[in-house]
């Protein structure tokens, strides 16, 4: 999206100096003097000098980012010590007052008290949207600590040190001296708003960066403002629907948790099979700072949660995975890459990109390394467990002896991938070769096929041609072919100019599935069958019977239902769907009339004809009731349900063996359920063979785990291949 849009800046020389105290940027300057989000902007036409750290931040309007370090550092940062701890306390700052304005009174103290009750109304506010979805964060919080505050301080005090020696704009490249022309004038005329903008919006205090130049530390400041400003005035035109409205997706137990180091022995009610060893992980979105605007579900950052069964004994964890993404976010202490579903609408959308866009051109962000969330799913292929979503490379991630979880990094199979990956790649049990998919939403070709042997190398990259760039979260594989869908869910970014989404349903789309022998080098021998009014955001397996390749998924009505408003209730249908090869003819069956959704089938049988899926009930959507054992031969359903104000995610099916001839349900079902009422997580272990779901164990977790989305189980054999 980003490499669509151009940036032109004029040229103009700007000299200056800038001062970072806790990654605050100050600049001094004669008789003009403001305070926003921790930062001071001070000009002067004849030198430029720094403002002393630990200046009053309330009265006479000199705030220092190493008076709100320490004054945060004091009061123990943020919001109650809450998962999103990063905003300042105000009475904390308010503690802050130079000798001056203590025996000033007068105008300090009225503008004290203007303070304090602004912040005392936006904390309410806080408080009612929030509710009680504020967890403690015992580590990995974004609050400053006591030595983070040092820094600050210890920053602020070599600036001032520095003086008037600091370099000037016209020592700086064309291109950073170009951006006088705009800084000036912009600073000018916002910097007498600038205070009331920090009495009226929580304090952010960002790190500090001493990589950043001078030209960069007042683009930072200008682009903060754009955005709070004429970003967040677009934004609020538009009322959020409930599907990008963060109190409504990050409600109850969708909202986001701490990080939790390896908790041993856990309480384990009833008996484990013998055969459950190795580690259970399940990939989920839990975003690392609280939204700022429009939130989606699928937008959040990736957390795993694993559950390790080591000789009799359970432990658990759960990380985020360190993406780039992440990492930037982390370090800057706020969210700023656009968030592909719940920012990307409409003309607050497009403002969104053209602020991205103007980070990069500055160098404050670093778009090289790809901005994926890798929140949806998992596998293990070639001793690598790798999590994944469609936006990106996937990311490997590696199983500790202890059962604790720590991210390698963006992994692209030594240099052989530099595409994204979709989501949902299989891995064939006879072959051991993983297939997958790669598509592009903005440049020809717009989806790529290809496979990576077992040892890990990667076969011809073959190129699809679509007409325009289709949502595929999802495909299949049998023995001789891959399955790919081409529906009706497309990306159409010029949509945002008009005000919409640019992820819509095309009614005037037939859908279809393609029919691509596995090892071709070309799509020459490709075969489209139509297969009208099917949207399928998951296939759960696919095989042949003569000139018919059977397809199992299912079909999701509305099919945009998950990504825009309607008024339509959501439905989600196994579906049996057959795609005759000789008559390019197709049939479309339902199996059952339950909304089934995420689930799998006994991965030895994947790309094989199979008789039994295992599927979460998705009902009242978007939670989960129970889980749907499928008998794709009978029509025979049997359920577990969780029971009053309990459910669950996917379940995942783990089989006592790995042998063709073993029996296909001879195994156990994985769940996570949690009781709404009581806030206790659990892990089920449930029999697939008893047709009364016997419940075999349970697992007690030490934390509340978020519902989530899909997750595989790792055996000890797998673990012990790791690389």
């Amino acid at each position: 999206m980003v490499a669509l849009l151009q940036c032109k800046i004029g040229t103009c020389g700007m000299a200056a100096n800038i001062s970072t105290a806790g990654g605050g940027v100050e600049a001094a300057g004669k008789n003009r003097r403001a305070a926003a989000a921790g930062i001071q902007v001070l000009h002067s036409s004849e030198q430029a000098f720094a403002a002393a750290s630990g200046a009053c931040a309330v009265r006479c309007s000199s705030l220092s980012l190493g008076a709100v370090a320490a004054a945060r550092a004091k009061s123990g940062g943020g919001r109650s010590g809450g998962m999103w701890a990063h905003v300042a306390s105000p009475q904390s700052v308010l503690d802050f007052t130079c000798k001056k304005c203590e025996s000033s009174g007068g105008a300090g103290d009225q503008r004290a008290a203007q303070f304090k009750s602004r912040h005392n109304n936006n904390n309410n506010l806080h408080a009612s949207a929030m509710g009680s979805n504020n967890i403690s964060r015992s580590s990995g919080g974004n609050s400053l600590s006591s030595e983070s505050s040092q820094t600050a301080a210890a920053a602020s005090s070599s600036s001032q040190a520095r003086g008037s020696s600091s370099p000037s704009f016209s020592s700086s490249s064309p291109a950073q001296q170009s951006l006088g022309t705009i800084v000036t004038p912009v600073i000018r005329e916002v910097e007498p708003r600038l205070s009331d903008l920090a009495l009226s919006a929580p304090l952010r205090a960002r790190p500090a960066d001493q990589n950043l130049n001078p030209f960069q530390q007042i683009a930072t400041l200008v682009l903060d403002m754009v955005e709070k400003t004429v970003v967040t005035a677009l934004e609020s035109k538009v009322p959020l629907p409930p599907t990008t409205d963060p109190s409504v997706q990050l409600q109850g137990n969708y909202a986001a948790v701490e990080e939790r180091s390896v908790m041993n022995e856990l309480e384990v009610t009833g008996k484990l099979p013998s055969f459950l060893e190795g580690v259970y992980v399940r990939n989920g979105a839990n975003p690392q700072f609280e939204p700022e605007g429009g939130h989606h579900l699928f937008d959040g950052d990736g957390m795993l949660h694993a559950v390790q069964f080591k000789q009799g004994i359970v432990s658990y964890s759960c990380r985020f995975t360190r993406t780039q993404r992440f990492i930037q976010e982390q370090k800057a202490g706020r969210p700023f890459f656009p968030k592909a579903i719940g920012e990307l609408h409409g003309h607050g959308g497009v403002a969104r990109l053209l602020l991205y866009a103007a980070r990069l051109l500055c160098g404050l962000v670093d778009g090289t390394q790809g901005m994926g969330v890798a929140n949806a799913g998992l596998v293990f292929h070639n001793g690598h467990l790798l999590a994944m979503s469609e936006d990106d490379l996937p990311y490997h991630v590696r199983v500790l002896a202890d059962g604790d979880l720590e991210t390698v990094g963006r992994y692209n199979f030594d240099g052989q991938l530099s595409s994204s990956m979709i989501a949902h790649p299989k891995v064939d049990p006879v072959s051991g070769e993983l297939f997958a998919l790669s598509y592009n939403v903005t440049t020809a070709p717009f989806l790529k096929y290809f496979y990576i042997s077992p040892d890990g190398i990667r076969g011809p990259e073959v190129s699809i041609t679509l007409p325009e760039p289709t949502m595929m979260h999802d495909f299949a594989i049998t023995e001789n072919f891959v399955v790919i869908p081409d529906q009706q869910m497309v990306f159409r970014l010029k949509e945002m100019f008009s005000g919409g989404s640019p992820v819509i349903h095309n009614s005037n789309k037939s859908a279809r599935f393609g029919i691509l022998p596995k090892y071709d080098q070309s799509e020459a021998r490709l075969q489209w069958i139509d297969v009208p009014d099917c949207f399928c955001f998951h296939l759960w397996n696919a095989w042949e019977e003569g000139e018919e390749v059977v397809v199992i998924g299912s079909c999701m009505t509305p099919p945009d239902s998950i990504f825009n408003e309607s008024d339509e209730a959501l439905k989600s249908t196994l579906s049996e769907i057959r795609l005759n090869r000789t008559t390019g003819v197709s049939t479309r069956s339902e199996l059952t009339s339950l909304n089934l959704e995420a689930g799998q089938m006994n991965r030895n049988f994947l790309g094989r004809k199979n008789r039994y899926t295992y599927l979460a009930i998705a009902e009242p959507w978007p939670k989960v009731s129970g889980i749907a054992k499928v008998d794709l031969v009978t029509g025979e359903v049997t359920k577990y349900m969780y029971g009053h104000n309990c459910y669950g995610g996917e379940p995942t099916f783990v089989p006592r063996s790995s042998h063709s001839s073993a029996p296909e349900d001879d195994g156990c079902v994985l769940a996570f359920m949690h009781n709404e009422s009581t806030g206790q997580s659990e892990l089920l272990v449930l029999d697939a063979t008893s047709p009364s779901w016997k419940l075999e164990a349970s697992v007690k977790l030490p934390s509340r785990v978020p519902y989530g989305f899909h997750g595989t189980f790792v055996t000890a054999k797998e673990l012990a291949k790791q690389q």
